[in-house]
């Protein structure tokens, strides 16, 4: 078996991203980032398997450990008692919120890739990934949340919501804020969502 020379891998990367980067997943050619990397398209085969294989080391590892980070948030949500659940949330979603942030900004060029580079991957619908776990409907059936007129909130509704927090999250990213405005962003866009709850809803 052939040896690996050490270092072509990470150049095969830095290339890889550059031109995910400018020319999205679909576009993106195997022979530019081979030429730019200095090496071959088997080279970049015999290391990565194909095309998504490449797009995925370079995604995978932050977006799973973004989904971590949000589904301990949530563990450990749900590991409070019932009664205090409803004082705590707001806490728990502002500092999970930042915790976010925090990650997102460290691995910048990751996130958009992922938010705007995947179409065509299996991370096209990344947000979907967040929005989707058994903890998002969970703390509805907690409080027993109904709306003023006394309608029960549906996952359609917790759904929508929820991405739609998600997806405003992610603008952060897509307009290339600094950090230090996407923290006033944050915090503006969470009394924004709270308001909208406290308006259509009451406690049973």
């Amino acid at each position: 078996m052939t040896k690996q020379v050490e270092g072509v891998s990470e150049k095969i990367i830095a290339c890889a991203k550059e031109e995910f980067l400018q020319k999205g997943y679909s576009d993106a050619s195997l022979r530019t980032i081979a030429e730019k990397a200095g090496t071959t398209t088997g080279s970049i085969y015999s290391r990565f398997k194909d095309k998504e294989g490449l797009f995925s080391a370079i995604v995978e590892p932050a977006a799973d450990h973004l989904v971590q980070m949000f589904l301990h948030t949530q563990e450990t949500f749900h590991g409070l008692e019932e009664e205090q659940q409803p004082k705590e949330m707001k806490h728990y979603v502002s500092s999970g919120m930042v915790e976010m942030i925090d990650y997102i900004y460290d691995n910048f060029e990751v996130f958009e890739l992922l938010l705007d580079a995947s179409y065509g991957t299996k991370f096209q619908d990344f947000v979907e990934r967040l929005v989707e776990t058994e903890y998002t409907y969970k703390y509805m059936d907690v409080i027993h949340y109904r709306t003023e007129d006394g309608e029960v909130i549906t996952e359609d509704f917790i759904h929508i919501m929820t991405r739609a927090l998600f997806e405003s999250m992610f603008e952060v990213v897509r307009h290339k804020m600094t950090k230090e405005k996407a923290l006033r962003y944050m915090d503006m866009l969470e009394k924004y969502h709270y308001g909208g709850w406290n308006a259509i809803l009451k406690w049973e």
